[in-house]
């Protein structure tokens, strides 16, 4: 008895000595047979956790497939902090186009939780990569079409939550979209990028494109994912609107309205509007060559500039000024500009400046166009005396519908749709009006004169589209055609050419200033639309914060 009990207490007293002995108290794991191999390595998943592979759950990793989200069900959105902003009203009443912009302004960990919205009639819907990817298609279509980037963003967020995607961060510059959805702070972010390679004038299609965003964005509507898609497909296979016959004509018309705004008679409007016919002819034929944009422009600016040098030459009681200011009104980059100032405006200034750096090549290749034909009109000693500005006639009728015609020609060159182009065109002669009111009746500064009437057509512009539920870009970029610089930018060219430098730049000086009049005016008249119009339970949209100075 003995030698047994002390064999027990030498068994004791060695499991007690062990590094291995499981503590008295705690219950055994589960009990591995000796002769069954089990995995030791360190990238064993430990027990009691949920192998990455299951998917029910939780998110898998990177390299895994997204789930499909619940559009019923979805993952709970980001509680703000406590003195974060209260946006009320933005679910419902208020416009999409306000309600992501008010939204896309603030920090994603100060976004108010929308509604949850379920598209679907089953829990299920459709999984996260193809929603982003018809998102950077929408946005691709609208940033193509010369569509400010805020508003890209406003569209792009706009789908993603009509899809359950609310913690989403869009991205827009010059030709690059970008979108990266994040369920929490503990999921695998998913990110999507597309490149925009070509832009192109199509305003109908930015309309319809326009008019697809906001039946997504109504709740009743319930557009299953495939439906949107097709739907998208029909508006890239759409034709335009204007063939291309009607392109050329319009070009011809608006350079001939243009140089009878500026004092020109039917001489010089048959004059200017064969020059700008030719132009675009050349300019398609350097197209189809595959020559860059600039030299489009370079191309198409020589023919009115040669018909005006070619009548001075020949002595015709013809003010060539007229004549190639015409041809200028044609070619001016006047929906660039105001697209990058826009920008600018709501900070984004990498795209702004992407934007004005291509008016600047535009505008460099008019430059070019112009300054090689006068150079060889001054060599044979064509009359073009700068002194003789353009006559200041007095026949406020016949300009003002010269400024509707040349409003009507700029909405068919953007391939607008025909049901616009009736209030485009008067939106084009009130700006007329009170360009004229007050700088040749009133006697202010064009400077100032053109950014109040640009203020009016943004204004104008505002609330046609919101009228029409559509994009303000149709409403806006026809109708300040009238207003741009195009006789400054012609004398200052000439000033260059007959080498007198210093009149040159005052010129092209105030070119830049009625230029940056006539966006800053756009902008500042489209803020003011959208604190007169009132939506009911909307507050005012926040603005961007800025350095100011430090």
């Amino acid at each position: 008895m003995e030698s047994g009990d002390s064999d027990d207490r030498k068994l004791k007293s060695d499991e007690a000595r062990s590094a291995f002995t499981q503590p008295v108290g705690v219950v055994p794991g589960h009990a591995v047979a000796e002769d069954e191999s089990h995995t030791t390595s360190e990238f064993a998943v430990p027990q009691g956790l949920v192998p990455a592979g299951s998917l029910h759950d939780q998110e898998g990793s990177a390299f895994s497939p997204p789930r499909t989200y619940r559009a019923r069900h979805a993952p709970p959105a980001f509680i703000p902090r406590a003195d974060a902003p209260v946006v009320n009203g933005l679910a419902k009443e208020a416009p999409w186009q306000d309600r992501m912009r008010t939204i896309l302004r603030l920090p994603v960990a100060e976004r108010p939780a929308l509604e949850p919205v379920a598209k679907h009639e089953d829990d299920s819907g459709p999984a996260v990569p193809r929603v982003l990817d018809l998102t950077l298609r929408i946005g691709e279509l609208l940033l193509a079409g010369g569509e400010g980037a805020e508003d890209v963003e406003a569209a792009m967020f706009a789908v993603c939550h009509s899809y359950g995607l609310d913690r989403c961060e869009p991205t827009a510059t010059f030709t690059l979209l970008s979108i990266s959805y994040q369920p929490s702070l503990v999921h695998d972010p998913v990110t999507a990028s597309r490149t925009v390679r070509r832009r192109g004038t199509d305003y109908t299609r930015l309309a319809a494109v326009f008019r697809l965003v906001d039946d997504l964005s109504e709740d009743e509507n319930g557009i299953p994912l495939e439906e949107a898609y097709r739907r998208l497909a029909e508006i890239r296979r759409n034709r335009h609107p204007f063939p291309g016959w009607a392109l050329t004509a319009a070009n011809g018309l608006l350079a001939g309205s243009a140089s009878v705004l500026v004092g020109g008679n039917l001489l010089v409007f048959i004059a200017a509007a064969v020059g700008a016919m030719l132009g675009d002819r050349l300019a398609w034929l350097c197209s189809g060559r595959g020559l860059p944009e600039f030299y489009q422009f370079t191309v198409a600016a020589m023919p009115p500039a040669a018909i005006g040098v070619t009548l001075t030459v020949l002595h015709a009681q013809v003010p060539a000024s007229a004549v190639i200011t015409g041809g200028l009104f044609a070619l001016l980059p006047g929906r660039a500009l105001v697209a990058g100032v826009q920008d600018g405006l709501t900070g984004y200034y990498i795209t702004a400046a992407a934007r004005l750096l291509e008016v600047v090549y535009f505008v460099v290749g008019i430059v070019m166009g112009v300054l090689i034909v006068l150079y060889f009109g001054v060599r044979l000693n064509a009359k073009l005396n700068p002194d003789e500005a353009l006559p200041n006639v007095d026949r406020p009728y016949w300009q003002i519908l010269a400024a509707m015609m040349l409003s009507l020609a700029f909405a068919v060159l953007l391939q607008q749709e025909r049901s616009t182009v009736l209030m485009v065109t008067l939106n084009g002669g009130v700006a007329w009006v009170v360009y004229g009111a007050m700088h040749f009746t009133g006697h202010i500064s064009p400077v100032a004169s053109t950014a109040a009437a640009a203020g009016v057509v943004g204004l104008f512009g505002q609330f046609f589209s919101r009228y029409r539920f559509a994009s303000a870009l149709p409403y806006v970029t026809a109708a300040i055609g009238p207003l741009l610089p195009g006789s400054s930018t012609y004398f200052g060219l000439l000033g260059f050419a007959q080498n007198d430098v210093n009149a040159g730049l005052v010129s092209l000086t105030k070119a830049v200033a009625l230029a940056m009049a006539i966006a800053i005016g756009v902008n500042l008249g489209a803020e003011a639309s959208r604190m007169l119009i009132r939506v009911p339970g909307a507050q005012a949209r926040r603005a961007a914060k800025r350095t100011r100075g430090f």
